[in-house]
């Protein structure tokens, strides 16, 4: 059936209707890579009694923003969504995106202009994780597009040139059978000058220690060379000789595990269990398991946005994490108090925290309930997870009367209705930000300001 797509919705799909009867709207219709006022020719793949989804078979009408994805794995891959559009329009997208849910969710029809902070779109991760299959052939590889089946990656244009000469060297270590069969997911973790890396694994409980160290070392050896070749192809481009700082072994966690407050123990440790990650503002220890931002060229940005210009006596930093922003407030408040409930995290927290800084390893709805109910701060800033804030903390929140919260936030929806109890508790939104942390994805990091 053809198509058009009225409009892009967060989660990277395009809007359609089937046609409408006599009593009812048409059933909106989800469709993948494609963009607004675009006419396509598409096949349902999905109907339910609300929605239906469809893949497009062919573009009739195409968008003058479209382009031709720089990526070779794009449709095929599920980590991007926009490759296939300029830059400029995947923000614009963006934006509006988030402006809807303001309207349509949080019923705010007039915020602060919003300022929207744009991103190298290319090699901007400092950070990336794939699947590993060592069955009967090596594979290394992201999840498909919608799916939980691999596929096979050997290169990913928007995570750093460090990150990608690690995925060359995993597969060569890989076709020549030189990987651990223990292994089942790898990550890689770049220093802010993509010269030092740190790789998680996640393996399965009979990994072999020997064999993982000389994994390790061929690993090392294999960069190194990746680099001489790279610094000889394209000299404008050299960089520091890189070094692989460690190897951490975890255990495969369970498909629908969520985060826990217990440690978990690595299975193994090769070389150091941790980075350093330099910033304007100070140099972060952040160990393997530990949560960091992923753009390497906006990490100084938000830090600005979130704590620039503000001072007083005592900061709230919820759900603080390795401390960034901590460290940060540190400077213009007399105290801290950071809150974070991951063990790893809160032990880097406390490593990373200058002596005003008062770590707590605790839940945020917990801490608020308990020794947070008696705390009058003159600034919050909280940083949740995707599920947001939920009702209870922000609930606790307005109760607590802060004159300053900054709420930054990596789910628009969420954050809508997070906001429907904070506004009800006498904030107002004075500045809205949002920061493209991830190009070429529908995901979006947003900062607001919220003043009584």
């Amino acid at each position: 059936m053809d198509l058009v797509i009225e409009k892009l919705i967060y989660g990277g799909d395009g809007l359609a209707r089937l046609p409408a009867d006599d009593h009812r709207r048409g059933k909106a219709v989800f469709v993948p890579f494609v963009l607004e006022t675009e006419k396509v020719a598409a096949a349902l793949i999905e109907e339910k009694a609300g929605f239906a989804r469809a893949r497009v078979e062919k573009i009739i009408e195409a968008s003058p923003q479209r382009i031709e994805p720089r990526c070779p794995y794009f449709e095929r891959c599920g980590g991007c969504h926009y490759q296939h559009t300029i830059y400029e329009h995947q923000l614009a997208v963006k934006a509006a995106i988030l402006e809807e849910n303001f309207r349509r969710l949080a019923k705010l029809e007039r915020l602060s202009e919003l300022q929207v902070h744009p991103s190298p779109p290319w090699e901007y991760r400092n950070r990336a994780r794939l699947q590993v299959l060592t069955a009967s052939e090596f594979v290394l590889g992201y999840y498909r597009h919608a799916s939980k089946a691999v596929l096979p990656v050997e290169q990913c244009p928007i995570s750093s040139p460090l990150v990608n000469r690690a995925i060359r060297a995993v597969w060569q270590l890989g076709r020549e059978r030189r990987t651990a069969v223990a292994i089942r997911e790898m990550a890689f973790f770049a220093d802010a000058d993509d010269a030092e890396m740190l790789v998680e694994l996640s393996c399965t409980p009979d990994l072999n220690l020997a064999e993982l160290e000389r994994w390790a070392e061929e690993l090392k050896a294999r960069l190194s060379a990746e680099h001489s070749v790279e610094s000889a192809t394209t000299p404008s481009r050299q960089a520091p000789q890189p070094e692989l700082a460690g190897v951490v072994a975890f255990p495969v966690r369970p498909e629908r595990a969520t985060p826990s407050t217990n440690p978990v123990k690595p299975l193994a440790v090769v070389g150091a269990g941790r980075l350093a990650y330099r910033t304007r503002q100070a140099t972060f220890r952040v160990s393997a398991g530990s949560f960091f931002q992923v753009n390497r060229f906006l990490v100084d940005s938000l830090v600005a946005l979130v704590t620039g210009g503000l001072s007083g006596e005592l900061a709230l930093d919820l759900y603080a994490g390795v401390g960034l922003f901590s460290s940060a407030l540190a400077t213009s408040f007399r105290h801290i108090v950071a809150v974070e409930s991951l063990p790893g995290s809160t032990e880097d927290l406390k490593g990373n925290s200058p002596p005003n800084v008062r770590a707590v390893r605790s839940r945020v709805d917990e801490y608020l309930a308990g020794k947070g109910a008696k705390v009058r701060p003159d600034l919050v800033v909280v940083d949740p997870p995707r599920a947001g804030l939920g009702e209870r903390v922000a609930r606790a929140l307005a109760k607590m009367d802060a004159p300053r919260l900054i709420y930054v936030s990596c789910d628009p929806a969420t954050l809508a209705r997070d906001l429907v109890q904070l506004c009800a508790g006498g904030y107002r939104v004075e500045q809205t930000h949002l920061v493209d942390l991830f190009p070429q994805t529908f995901h979006l990091e947003s900062v607001l300001h919220l003043a009584r």
